[in-house]
């Protein structure tokens, strides 16, 4: 199987399966417990909710930031080539995030973790997105160590 496919798999199960999720969620799924909770939020800014003055505006700035992106990353096929995995992971979540300001409130978030500290609450694509940037720092640094 090729780079190409698989990348393209990573990228439409991420959208597929955090939209399941979220849907799930949309529609009265919650569970709460004393370290966690899986309950229904709209955030209308980015992490931590920064941004949220923005309103509407918000998601067309991302969908600028995703096409500005893209952009760079056709112009500099190496970067493309190297990070793929991981920019599918970034990409898939961004739009399925973005998705969700067109279709509710603002993003669909539903996990939410109180035990010993407050901490904002999440999604499937805020985790993915991390997980992503944290695989591109793996492979930088190990393309470094090799090289």
């Amino acid at each position: 199987m090729s780079s190409k496919l698989k990348a393209l798999i990573i990228f439409a199960t991420v959208i597929v399966v955090d939209q399941f999720i979220k849907y799930l969620f949309v529609n009265g799924l919650n569970f709460e417990s004393k370290c966690i909770s899986f309950v229904l939020a709209y955030n209308t800014g980015v992490a931590f909710s920064m941004f949220a003055f923005l309103g509407e505006y918000l998601k067309y700035i991302q969908i600028l930031l995703l096409v500005g992106i893209s952009i760079y990353l056709y112009k500099d096929r190496q970067t493309l080539v190297t990070y793929l995995y991981p920019i599918a992971l970034i990409f898939a979540s961004g739009i399925s995030n973005i998705f969700d300001r067109f279709i509710h409130i603002g993003v669909v978030d539903y996990v939410y973790w109180h035990c010993g500290f407050e901490f904002a609450i999440f999604n499937l694509a805020d985790v993915m997105i991390n997980v992503a940037v944290a695989w591109i720092f793996w492979i930088h640094f190990r393309v470094k160590d090799e090289g």
